[in-house]
């Protein structure tokens, strides 16, 4: 009891001495190290993925309060937390870039150098003090200078992910009437590949589905397509399939292999089942490629008269056609057979046909 009276005590002498030294923004007090109580500036997380890379910024929000920010509560060309109490930090589960300006992964705590026409943003290694009250510049992993922007009123400090894209994203820090921004990059297919490498070292390497999915990646990617091929082959020698089969042919045919990939085409489509035909014929409708769609829609009707989804795709076949009776015949006919959960599309589809509309487009 007499420890932690001390402790108590301690604690408020240096939140006096620290009111007496630093701005309001960043006084410690002692409301954090005794009892979980509600604080001023309340605890906020966020998270965003790009590929596989996870960045989280974990910060408390302070209010303004309708109080003057920038030069005056948080002054201009010196070092401030970011946020508000515990350091504000960052976390990249990979090797990212900011600003162009590589950056190892792991946890960092996030200070700012505000400025009128450009602030400093720092990624330091030490990420668990209290504010930036013990900050020192020899453990800084980067700084980067980056341009403030006006943006609408915000109260309460908040991080957002803008602009976010397949490998990259742009971090921006708003309180008041500034945006403060920073891009990270990220190397998407290197750090997948060398995830997918790991990946098929354990159980997946014994199973068809993880050799598809890797040429998959590589294939609707565009890169590493020889790779693609041995994967492909990999899966099917771990069990033929459908849609290792077809992968194959669509690798072989990016790698403009046209006359070797039509056998594995072939023997994808004899093994396919009366959904995958369907499948099949959807991607080649939404890669423009209507009558060779129809041939597969009429195919599948041949070999598979009583399936659901050969009578959605006579259906189709007759829209395109402009014979709307009976393609409001074949959408009914595939009713009952129909999972409960597509019967609602299916209905619609009905209407659209009565309406002389084709349901293909």
């Amino acid at each position: 009891m007499c420890r932690m009276y001390r402790v108590r005590m301690g604690v408020l002498f240096l939140g006096v001495l620290l009111v007496s030294s630093f701005s309001p923004a960043q006084t410690a007090t002692s409301e954090t190290l005794m009892l979980d109580l509600p604080r001023a500036s309340q605890h906020a997380l966020v998270s965003q993925r790009i590929g596989i890379t996870d960045i989280t910024v974990n910060y408390h929000r302070p209010l303004a309060n309708g109080r003057q920010i920038w030069g005056k509560l948080v002054s201009y060309g010196q070092v401030w937390r970011a946020g508000a109490n515990e350091n504000t930090t960052i976390t990249f589960s990979d090797p990212v870039t900011i600003e162009g300006q590589l950056l190892d992964k792991g946890t960092y705590g996030l200070h700012m150098i505000p400025g009128e026409n450009q602030w400093t943003v720092i990624f330091s290694k030490n990420s668990k003090d209290w504010g930036s009250f013990t900050y020192e510049q020899k453990e800084d992993a980067l700084r980067v200078n980056v341009k403030p922007r006006t943006t609408e009123a915000h109260d309460a400090l908040a991080y957002d992910f803008d602009e976010v894209k397949p490998d990259s994203t742009v971090v921006t820090m708003r309180w008041d009437k500034v945006a403060v921004p920073f891009k990270v990059e990220v190397k998407v297919n290197n750090l997948v590949t060398a995830s997918i490498h790991r990946q098929l070292h354990g159980l997946n390497q014994y199973y068809w589905e993880g050799w598809d999915d890797a040429a998959g990646y590589f294939l609707a990617n565009k890169f590493n397509l020889d790779e693609a091929l041995k994967d492909e082959d990999q899966s099917i020698q771990a069990e033929e399939r459908f849609d290792n089969l077809m992968n194959k042919s669509r690798i072989l045919e990016a790698l403009g292999r046209k006359e070797d990939a039509a056998p594995f085409r072939t023997k994808a489509l004899e093994e396919a089942s009366a959904i995958q035909l369907y499948g099949y014929g959807r991607q080649l409708q939404g890669d423009k490629k209507q009558d060779e769609a129809l041939a597969i829609y009429r195919s599948s009707a041949k070999r598979f008269p009583d399936d659901w989804t050969s009578h959605l795709g006579l259906a189709r076949v007759y829209s395109a056609e402009g014979d709307f009776d009976n393609a409001v015949k074949e959408v009914k006919m595939s009713l009952p057979g129909a999972p409960d959960a597509n019967k609602n599309a299916l209905d619609g589809y009905v209407k659209r046909l009565q309406a002389k509309e084709d349901i293909n487009r």
